[in-house]
């Protein structure tokens, strides 16, 4: 499933093709991917066509595109969704990366980040091509630079976990900002519930670190709860505890105070490495708004190489079960604890 920076780079991808683009029409090729939306299809596209992009906005994992009524079209990519835009003209700005946020990192480990995903397209792919897997397109009004065919947004999902539907916008419950990408203290009725991340300023991070150490759960599984902080998910969490030299299995109230903080600083440092290489790409499913894939995969320490030497100790990786979630680690460099936590 995608997380926070693979979440991220489309968003940063769709806030530079869509602000200020108007939706004229909407085509529904699968109805299962509006199973949210209240009033079905029919609903959907009476309350997107004709409605203008204002915003992409990002909280964790979830995305949202605020419109000009004051609702937002919110977008869960699921296992495998993709927002892909085709037919614009809006290239990547000159020497940007694919995403940065502020303290995004250009190196990491010594080396210069392999940022070959960072080209600028020309053109995005012609509207003229569809996908296999295409659930929804939104066709855009005309503007100038876009291709013959004309413009629109797509998604494609291969397993149907992800889906769209507009909502209405309520105030975030401390003032402050709903997500990246907007000013606005608004956010979608549905996410009111999802915690900011670790890359969001107005987190109150001795706040997260309060939580974590009252809990008795495995740290791995608190870090997986988006109601505590969001954004993280199996990739990240195991790349964050590597970092912290933290087994997953350590309880949450056995961690000190500045042991905890470290673990948030060392996962927030990790998505942000991340962020400038544009994500973690294991597949084509997972690929930003102009369907280019992240090349954070080839950096990754722990996630995914159960067998292989540590990059730290050189002792071989393993892999184990927590809370129905795998977990890689190292066992020279993660101790696991001796009682096992609920």
């Amino acid at each position: 499933m995608p997380e926070l920076p693979e979440v991220e780079s489309v968003r940063a991808g769709l806030a530079r093709h869509l602000i200020g683009r108007t939706v004229s029409a909407v085509e529904v090729l699968d109805a299962r991917s509006l199973r949210r939306q209240a009033g079905g299809p029919e609903a959907f596209a009476s309350l997107l066509t004709g409605r203008t992009v204002t915003a992409a906005v990002r909280r964790g994992k979830f995305l949202w595109l605020p419109l000009d009524d004051g609702r937002a079209l919110s977008a869960h990519l699921g296992m495998s969704g993709q927002v892909l835009v085709r037919g614009t003209a809006a290239g990547r700005p000159p020497g940007a990366g694919t995403t940065r946020l502020p303290g995004a990192a250009d190196t990491r480990g010594g080396r210069r980040a392999d940022l070959t995903a960072l080209r600028a397209p020309s053109l995005v792919r012609e509207l003229s091509t569809r996908p296999r897997h295409l659930r929804v397109r939104l066709h855009l009004a005309p503007a100038d630079g876009d291709a013959p065919g004309g413009a629109a947004v797509d998604l494609v999902d291969q397993r149907m976990f992800g889906g769209l539907h507009v909502t209405d916008l309520v105030p975030t419950p401390d003032g402050a900002p709903g997500g990246a990408g907007s000013p606005d203290a608004l956010l979608p009725v549905d996410a009111a519930h999802i915690a900011r991340d670790l890359l969001d300023p107005a987190l109150d991070r001795r706040g997260v670190v309060a939580r974590v150490r009252s809990s008795g759960r495995a740290v791995k599984t608190i870090l997986l709860d988006q109601r505590v902080v969001s954004g993280i998910g199996n990739i990240y969490a195991d790349e964050g505890l590597w970092a912290a030299r933290l087994h997953g299995l350590r309880p949450g109230s056995r961690l000190g105070p500045r042991v905890a903080a470290r673990l948030l600083e060392q996962t927030a440092a990790v998505m942000e490495r991340a962020l400038a290489a544009g994500g973690t790409s294991f597949d084509a499913l997972y690929v930003d708004a102009d369907g280019d894939a992240g090349f954070f995969a080839r950096e990754l320490a722990a996630y995914g190489r159960a067998g292989l030497p540590c990059r730290r100790c050189g002792a071989p990786m393993r892999v184990e079960t927590i809370g129905g979630r795998s977990h890689t680690s190292c066992p020279r460099c993660q101790t696991r604890p001796r009682r096992r936590c609920r």
